[in-house]
């Protein structure tokens, strides 16, 4: 089953995350994945088949500035194997926009061909690639991550629960769920 963790604030964000995704590991997965958000508008997006372990292992070779936000993601496999290809978070064209993804958005296949229609070019095999493509279609029209974030979900048909992350805005990080439980902590609201 899959689960997202999502970060902002002023301590290392991928800590932070992979202490969220192992306390998700008794729900069962076969993949996880980081997208980490730096000051500098840079981004790093990490993906691993298998357990956390091996996930955590790649953060720890790996050479990653100060962060800013971050979300993570543990998948089992709806659309497409599991591969590292087909783990969470996803991204865009451009590597600019990540979104994590819990559920089915049903009519990603009309998504998709509209998409590729624009020219968006697509990599996997999931449900999910479409979220992050149709966000930075809205966000070339709107020049702004939430506005551009609430178009893309409207166009959306399914149960879902939505994380997206971005280097236009790296100290943003953009919830939403739609049919499915879940639970946002906030260290000012506390639960949302």
């Amino acid at each position: 089953m899959c689960g997202i963790v999502g970060y902002v604030g002023t301590k290392p964000a991928p800590r932070i995350i992979i202490d969220g995704l192992k306390a998700l590991e008794y729900r069962g997965y076969d993949s996880a994945g980081i997208a980490i958000m730096t000051a500098d508008h840079q981004a790093t997006l990490l993906k691993e088949v298998g357990r956390v372990k091996a996930l955590e292992e790649h953060i720890n070779k790996a050479d990653i500035p100060d962060s800013l936000s971050a979300i993570g993601h543990t998948r089992w496999a709806t659309h497409g194997v599991p591969s590292v290809k087909n783990a969470h978070p996803h991204t865009n064209t451009a590597k600019t926009i990540f979104v994590a993804h819990n559920g089915i958005i049903e009519n990603y296949q009309e998504i998709k061909k509209q998409l590729e229609d624009e020219g968006y070019v697509f990599v996997t095999d999931t449900d999910t690639e479409v979220i992050p493509q149709l966000i930075d279609y809205y966000y070339q029209e709107l020049k702004a991550f939430e506005p551009a974030f609430k178009a893309a979900i409207k166009d959306l048909k399914g149960a879902y629960a939505v994380v997206a992350v971005t280097t236009y805005a790296p100290t943003s990080c953009l919830p939403l769920s739609y049919l499915v439980p879940w639970c946002w902590v906030s260290a000012e609201m506390k639960y949302l």
